[in-house]
């Protein structure tokens, strides 16, 4: 931690080799967020490389208080939340119908848990790119990044009920279509099932 500040404070000055370590120690976690939100290796090393030079550009507000990696994690998030939303990749999905009871039980559980591991990759990726960008960023940055409900506030720059709120919503998108990958939900059961269903607010 005290190398870490030693970095910032000389990358501020203006020394881009100890920034250039700072780039070399949190390429990795700004990596994986770009590539989870994007679901694309090349557009995530684009967004990664824009972060960072973004952060560069911005280093005079970087604020100690806060963690380094939170403040990088930060701007990819919202880069990547707007280039989701540019290119129209977010498909929202119908709340309405039976949820499987596990996912709505905690928050402590990774949705990666719930499929096998030899589908995990891929059904979790699948679920992820169903949801709304803001929704994926949150579940992004709570189960893969282990952010508490405050730290995510303050990377996406809203309030702690919201983000509970959006991992809430989130994980009922992906039960849904978690249970739509499985055949296990159709159309006329959601309509039986019509009046206990889940509904969004």
């Amino acid at each position: 931690m005290d190398q870490e500040r030693t970095w910032i404070a000389r990358a501020q000055r203006g020394d881009q080799a100890a920034f250039g370590q700072l780039v070399r120690v949190y390429e990795r976690p700004v990596y994986n967020l770009a590539y989870r939100m994007l679901g694309d290796p090349t557009e995530a090393e684009d967004a990664a490389q824009e972060t960072f030079l973004r952060a560069y550009r911005a280093l005079s507000t970087y604020e100690p208080e806060h963690k380094f990696v939170n403040w990088l994690l930060s701007i990819a998030s919202h880069y990547c939340i707007d280039r989701l939303r540019q290119k129209g990749r977010s498909v929202p999905i119908s709340l309405d119908g039976p949820l499987p009871d596990e996912w709505l039980a905690s928050d402590t559980g990774s949705p990666e848990q719930q499929v096998s591991a030899k589908e995990e990759r891929e059904q979790v990726h699948q679920m992820l790119e169903m949801l709304p960008p803001a929704y994926r960023a949150a579940v992004i940055l709570r189960y893969w990044h282990d952010m508490s409900y405050q730290e995510i506030a303050t990377v996406m720059s809203t309030s702690e009920s919201a983000i509970k709120s959006r991992l809430h919503r989130a994980r009922l998108l992906m039960a849904r279509q978690f249970q739509q990958l499985h055949g296990e939900y159709t159309s006329d059961e959601g309509r039986r099932d019509e009046g206990t269903g889940v509904c969004a607010r």
